[in-house]
């Protein structure tokens, strides 16, 4: 009889067990198929995004998927657990609510972080297709206090659900944050030194920028909250801490409205009674040259006797504030310069020694 009684207990816990392993197996079949039909009908509404023109929609459904897809496989191992510890009082069966809260917040702060993304690269990629102009800088800045301002909240209401007091938390987060401050003041430095380029915006991405008092100047490739990325024009990065902006001068010769031609040249002496027809001539030249704004100041004037040369100087500004095509319209007026000096038979200056002799002078052979 205590056989029977063994075997017969025997077949009520197995069948228990199979009653268990047989609800995960639901539970985690439920969790594939509803993955699997999320996954077409993800697919079935990217076709219909698509057609659309809107920034908005596009980037909800690229940050949505994954979040959304990670969501379902944390609600159903959390129903799986609870399944695994029904009727059981442990520290197990005590996290599970928990760790299931701390999982959906997870998920929603992923998918404001990643909406966040979607939403600026949108952006910037609508206004490059059309033409647009749009501040690099001030997108990322947005895009970057939008992303620190979500992972603190998300961290806080974290602490919230696990039964942590958020009043405590910000007041450890106070003095530990004058410690930190005191510790690390250099890098606050250089973080609101960043916060002031976001603001004050004195150069953005792809500007040329250099400084008159350090050896700055390049590109600006990236800009960070604590460092600013500059590519010299000899290739090599140069990693500039934001602080040192706050402290110095920057020119931006990328938002130049102009580029300035400012040259003196001379002819020989001999010239002299032709400098006024060839001033004439070099000034209507400037007038009419196609690639000099002539809404900007034009001077060509006769400037000085120079020790072996009567130098005047040219003074206009180009159209471009290309590098390269400024230089190619500098050469171009300089060359009509040349041509219209020589076209009044004078001859342009170069250094000359005179020797003025009192007599004759005879070479006697010996």
């Amino acid at each position: 009889m205590e056989f029977l009684e063994s075997i017969k207990n025997w077949i009520v816990e197995a069948h228990s067990q199979w009653d268990w392993m047989l609800e995960i197996f639901l539970v985690v079949l439920a969790v594939v198929t509803i993955n699997l039909a999320l996954k077409y009908f993800l697919v079935f509404l990217h076709k219909r995004v698509e057609s659309t023109r809107n920034v908005w929609d596009d980037a909800i459904f690229a940050a949505i998927s994954l979040p959304l897809r990670g969501l379902i496989w944390v609600l159903g191992l959390s129903i799986a657990a609870e399944v695994t510890t029904a009727g059981e009082e442990s520290t197990f069966a005590e996290l599970i609510d928990p760790a299931r809260r701390v999982g959906v917040i997870v998920m929603m702060v992923w998918f404001l972080l990643r909406l966040v993304n979607e939403v600026s690269n949108n952006i910037l990629e609508a206004n490059a297709s059309s033409g647009k102009t749009v501040d690099h800088t001030t997108v990322d800045a947005i895009a970057k206090l939008l992303r620190a301002s979500i992972f603190i909240t998300g961290a806080l209401v974290i602490l919230q659900s696990l039964g942590f007091s958020i009043s405590g938390v910000l007041a450890f987060g106070g003095v530990g944050g004058l410690a930190i401050g005191l510790a690390a003041k250099d890098l606050l430095a250089n973080v609101f030194g960043g916060l002031t380029v976001y603001l004050d915006r004195p150069f953005s991405k792809g500007d040329w920028i250099r400084s008159p008092e350090k050896d700055i100047e390049g590109t600006v490739e990236h800009i960070g909250w604590r460092r600013t990325v500059i590519r010299r024009f000899d290739k090599r990065p140069m990693y500039v801490p934001n602080a040192i902006f706050t402290n110095i001068v920057v020119e931006n010769p990328s938002r130049m409205t102009h580029r300035r031609i400012n040259e003196t040249m001379g002819v020989r002496y001999d010239d002299i009674s032709k400098v006024a027809p060839i001033l004439a001539d070099v000034k209507q030249m400037i007038m009419d040259h196609a690639e000099i704004d002539h809404k900007q100041i034009v001077l060509v004037y006769f400037n000085e006797f120079g020790a072996h040369s009567l130098d005047f100087f040219v003074y206009c500004m180009t159209v471009t504030c290309d590098w390269a095509k400024y230089h190619e319209v500098k050469q171009d007026v300089l060359l009509k310069i040349h041509d219209i000096v020589d076209k009044h038979g004078a001859e342009m200056a170069f250094p000359t020694t005179t020797l003025h002799v009192p007599e004759p002078v005879s070479v006697q052979q010996a």
